[in-house]
């Protein structure tokens, strides 16, 4: 299935909030996915972005693997979290990870999404 057709199929499209540290080309991704998305404010610390993703009800998407802890950040309080485990420079296999879990999670609201090289976790 199409990454578009299934947005389109979904009752309320995700919204995205993507963290400082996540490749311009991943936001361009999105949007023509025809998915909103927008970037953190330059220098926000940790708890800024969780309070503006939460507040937003943006699912927070970023490399950075301390959002990965549930005990920090309860998956439940957040709109979707999703963290790329994968080298920035690898933005080929960033993509097609982010497509394959926007695929297989029909409701991402309340999950974690790891992406790995070569393998989606979702918990």
């Amino acid at each position: 299935m199409r990454l578009k057709s299934l947005r389109e199929n979904m009752p309320s499209p995700p919204e995205f909030l993507l963290d400082e540290n996540v490749r311009v080309e991943v936001i361009d991704f999105l949007r023509r996915k025809g998915f909103k998305a927008e970037y953190v404010p330059k220098g926000s610390t940790n708890d800024k972005v969780a309070s503006l993703a939460k507040r937003k009800r943006l699912v927070l998407i970023t490399h950075d693997t301390g959002f990965a802890d549930p005990n920090l950040y309860p998956p439940k309080e957040f709109s979707g979290i999703i963290v790329i485990r994968i080298s920035p420079s690898a933005l080929d296999e960033i993509l097609s990870s982010l497509e394959r879990a926007l695929e297989q999670v029909r409701e991402i609201s309340g999950k974690l999404v790891v992406l790995e090289k070569g393998r989606v976790r979702i918990t």
